[in-house]
């Protein structure tokens, strides 16, 4: 039995270990954030699996409580504060990379440090993707055409004389694989099964790592990252495919120069000149060619099948967009330029991504150093922020109907001048859509996913009748933390068109 003096001494313990608890809660800045669900010791974690299980509705509670400020909600690993309001969306939008990191902040997201290691910090690639890329988009056309006509073909075994039901999520992600890898690495390798494989999965596994990493303190991140290894793995699978093709191509310019006769128009090629010049190995060219994968195959997919859905919930829309397509094609055939010119093809896939993106939030960030905000709110070092995009698309103070989904919407808003008709358009980025995140951070490869979703609409909608078997009833959306996705499991009947037009075909093609 203790005796009164240990008594005394483990009151006075007890006393000083809650007194030090709560001046370092009244001093920590996060503690003046207003907190959506419990903020109390232990109790926080049940706000974190609330957020788990309907991060919308936590998100919707805090918009509307605190507009036009920063409020916080728990997740397991820590706090998320979240801004809100243009005025502070456009501050995030500012922010120095020395105080609210974007890459640590997608760092801390997808934990790609701990699973592929520290070469992933190195992201040269994403200046190859914004320049060369983007560039290179309108002789690139005719390739991603050729493969979209290609792939549709071979996984939509479509009749003129009756309704096939196709499981749609796994069929664009093919899809969208293999239209980014004729621009990544080209033919034929874009088309190899094993290759495919290996692009897709590795797509899936970053999320299921980072999910599982998150769930754990940052002391125990680099041990858990070790232990779950499915991100590595897609690595050294990769590894023989890519290098052979790394080491001839190597081989070629040691023997001609800098440019040789078919020398290779890709991403490949252009990551592995920008490589050469900083020395980087060819292991961490593979792991660019993974993250650039990530870029295209994860959000693609989930966009095309989201834009999808709608359309064989509203069929009503078919064939105005088919009636766009075919008449901009006959007059200019396929380019980039034509494709540029279908607004209200541009518009049905910008209200989609307005309705459901995939995030719930954007523009994650993480503070470097502790910051103070123009309002006031201080924000410590470590914390992770981010902006609430859903609610923001979902505002009826900026978007009439919010709730409806409205095709033609930013159609109409781009007949409003020459401003309105670049502001409204698909790969603008604004404080009121955040799809692609906002300011110099904003999705470096959105130019070029933005021309691969419209080719793929289009082709689709000029060849192949559209629904669901129940008609006008569109599958809900998976939810699980920030993410909206797509169903997985949902299929959707497809009929091939009586008639197609001849200069659909993929060889029509105007470069």
């Amino acid at each position: 039995m203790l005796s009164p003096e240990t008594w005394q001494y483990l009151y006075a313990a007890i006393a000083i270990w809650l007194a030090t608890y709560l001046i370092r809660r009244h001093l920590n800045p996060l503690n003046s954030i207003p907190t959506v669900g419990p903020s109390a010791p232990l109790l926080s974690y049940l706000g974190a699996i609330h957020y788990i299980r309907d991060a919308e509705s936590l998100l919707r509670e805090g918009y509307q409580k605190y507009y036009g400020t920063v409020f916080k909600v728990a997740m397991l690993d820590g706090w998320l504060a979240v801004f809100t309001g243009p005025k502070l969306i456009d501050e995030l939008r500012r922010s120095s990379d020395d105080e609210l990191s974007a890459v640590e902040g997608t760092s801390q997201v997808l934990q790609l440090r701990h699973t592929l290691g520290p070469g992933v910090d190195d992201q040269f690639h994403v200046a190859v993707v914004r320049d060369k890329l983007t560039r290179s988009l309108q002789v690139l056309c005719p390739d991603v055409l050729d493969e979209v006509s290609a792939a549709f073909q071979e996984y939509i075994p479509a009749k003129e004389d009756e309704w096939v039901g196709v499981r749609v999520f796994p069929v664009v992600q093919q899809v969208v694989a293999r239209a980014s890898n004729r621009v990544i690495v080209g033919l034929p390798k874009c088309r190899d099964p094993e290759y495919l494989k290996v692009a897709v999965n590795f797509t899936n596994d970053v999320f299921i790592t980072s999910f599982i990493i998150n769930l754990f303190p940052d002391f125990l991140k680099p041990i858990i990252g070790r232990m779950t290894t499915m991100v590595s793995k897609n690595k050294h699978i990769l590894m023989p495919m890519i290098v052979p093709m790394l080491q001839e191509r190597q081989r070629m310019f040691e023997q001609f120069g800098d440019n040789w006769e078919d020398k290779p128009r890709d991403l490949l090629q252009w990551i592995l000149d920008e490589g050469r010049e900083k020395g980087t190995p060819f292991d961490n060219i593979v792991e660019k060619v993974l993250l650039v994968n990530f870029g295209a195959i994860h959000t693609s997919s989930g966009t095309f099948t989201h834009a999808l859905y709608n359309l064989a919930a509203h069929t009503e829309y078919i064939q105005p967009l088919r009636k766009e397509v075919e008449s901009i094609i006959t007059e200019e055939g396929w380019s980039k330029a034509s494709i540029g010119k279908m607004r209200k093809l541009d518009s049905f896939l910008k209200e989609s991504m307005r309705l459901a993106d995939g995030s719930l939030l954007t523009m994650f960030r993480k503070a470097v150093k502790d910051v103070t905000l123009s309002d006031g709110t201080r924000i410590p070092r470590g914390t992770l922020v981010a902006a609430a995009s859903a609610t923001a698309h979902s505002d009826g103070t900026r978007y009439p109907a919010p709730d409806t989904f409205d095709p033609f919407r930013f159609a109409r808003l781009r007949e409003g001048g020459v401003d309105a008709a670049t502001k409204h358009q698909l790969v603008n980025t604004s404080v009121d859509f955040l799809t692609f995140g906002h300011g110099k951070h904003a999705c470096p490869g959105r130019f070029f996913a933005a021309n691969e979703l419209k080719i793929m609409l289009a082709y689709l909608v000029l060849n192949y009748d559209i629904k669901f078997e129940e008609e006008g009833k569109r599958p809900p959306n998976i939810r699980f933390g920030p993410a909206n996705l797509p169903s997985h499991s949902a299929v959707v009947l497809f009929r091939k068109r009586k008639d197609v037009p001849s200069f659909t075909l993929p060889a029509s093609l105007h470069t």
